[in-house]
């Protein structure tokens, strides 16, 4: 009997050490893939991060019309040479009618988002996607109202969670994912006061609802039931990645808008509280989108973008979240105001350590007059401006100290 239970004491050890072994090797060197936040402070590869990215936000989509478009190798490749280490994407379609491939044909859409994929891993280039960029597409799919965003029963969120599950299991061991990220600006939708008049829209031939009603006006409670269910069934399959929500900067009256339905300015604690509401937990940072505004209106009585950013960072650092300005650009066509207008918003960027920004729009032609940035046109400039800023930042911190990814929240 003794010799039974020594024989079952070692094969219990030698699967714990076994087990140990598998999970180990799944993550880089035993941290975890990806970016992650612990104690407030973004990491990579368990060390503090801060770097510049791009959008890229048809990498996939030009592919997924157009299966013999594989330009985005090249573009990849151009990334990585110039310094820009993250890109992010909409990985998914943006009208209903883009998803036909996905509901017809799995294996095919899937080949094709296996491509990019493995582009990015040999470009050593990280992938953020975004995986229900349009706020009415999923809806329409299912023939919803928008408000059953809102609806943990609905077949809204059954397909969120379906489509969220099979992106998740299917690339959670790619080194190129970098974080898993809901849609875009949501939140610019959420409790307008004037909110009919800003419905989706109906494009038929583009498989959208024939018509909308009062049930397709987006509340800030269903936006945020929806980002739950997401980041939810992301955790079941990933313990580790950032999650994102994809909002844009709240409303200088969001506050406003959600409680008295009207646009009067919040004070900066009102503000705040919609900043925090808008990207709660598991979503890990405070993710805004900033551009000049013409009118002016920033929140927190900010008189510029460069001023916006440096008090949202201070904000994020107090709540112990990272910001994440996952688009900021300048849309003056006008070349020595551009030119002026991103550098200003590129060095308070790296001015006042924000962890993590992507630029808008890498390669984008629909929107060359005012946004496209390539290698070869008048923005190039931006691209280069952003691989020396990533050179700069990734340059050791005297007294710097790293926070272990094992430390206590």
């Amino acid at each position: 009997m003794q010799d039974q239970r020594v024989h079952r004491c070692v094969l219990f050890c030698l699967v714990v050490v076994f087990a140990c072994a598998v999970l180990g090797a799944s993550s880089e060197g035993g941290r975890s893939p990806g970016l992650s936040v612990s104690q407030g402070v973004l990491l990579r590869q368990g060390a503090p991060y801060q770097g510049i990215g791009v959008n890229y936000f048809s990498l996939f989509s030009r592919t997924l019309k157009n299966p013999a478009d594989r330009s985005y190798e090249a573009g990849l490749k151009q990334l990585a040479d110039a310094q820009i280490p993250f890109v992010r994407f909409m990985a998914c379609g943006f009208w209903p009618v883009d998803w036909d491939l996905y509901l017809n044909d799995k294996e095919a859409y899937f080949k094709r988002l296996d491509a990019v994929v493995g582009a990015a891993e040999r470009c050593n280039v990280g992938l953020i996607p975004s995986l229900f960029w349009h706020l009415s597409t999923v809806s329409d799919l299912v023939n919803e109202p928008i408000d059953c965003l809102g609806d943990p029963q609905s077949k809204t969120l059954a397909f969120i969670r379906q489509y969220t599950r099979e992106i998740v299991m299917r690339y959670q061991n790619s080194p190129a994912i970098w974080a898993w990220e809901f849609g875009n600006e949501y939140n610019l939708a959420a409790d307008l006061p004037n909110a009919a008049q800003h419905r989706p829209p109906v494009w038929p031939k583009l498989k959208t609802a024939a018509q909308r009603t009062s049930r397709d006006e987006l509340t800030a409670t269903a936006m945020l039931v929806a980002f739950n269910a997401m980041a939810q069934t992301v955790r079941q399959y990933d313990p580790h990645r950032l999650i994102i929500t994809g909002n844009s900067i709240p409303r200088a009256c969001a506050y406003h808008n959600t409680h008295e339905k009207n646009w009067k300015p919040d004070s900066p604690e009102q503000w705040r509280s919609v900043l925090l509401r808008d990207n709660p937990d598991p979503f890990g940072v405070l993710c805004v989108h900033v551009y000049p505004e013409k009118k002016g209106g920033y929140p927190l009585g900010a008189k510029d973008p460069q001023e916006i950013l440096m008090r949202m960072q201070q904000l994020a650092q107090g709540a112990k979240k990272p910001l994440f300005v996952g688009e900021f650009g300048s849309p003056v066509a006008e070349a020595e105001a551009e030119r002026a207008t991103f550098v200003a918003l590129l060095g308070a960027i790296e001015k006042n350590r924000i962890p993590l920004s992507a630029v808008w729009v890498f390669d984008y032609s629909a929107q060359d007059k005012e946004w496209n940035i390539t290698f070869s046109n008048s923005r190039a400039y931006m691209l280069k401006q952003v691989g020396e800023a990533n050179q700069r930042m990734q340059a050791p911190v005297r007294g710097a100290e790293a926070v272990s990814e094992k430390s206590p929240r």
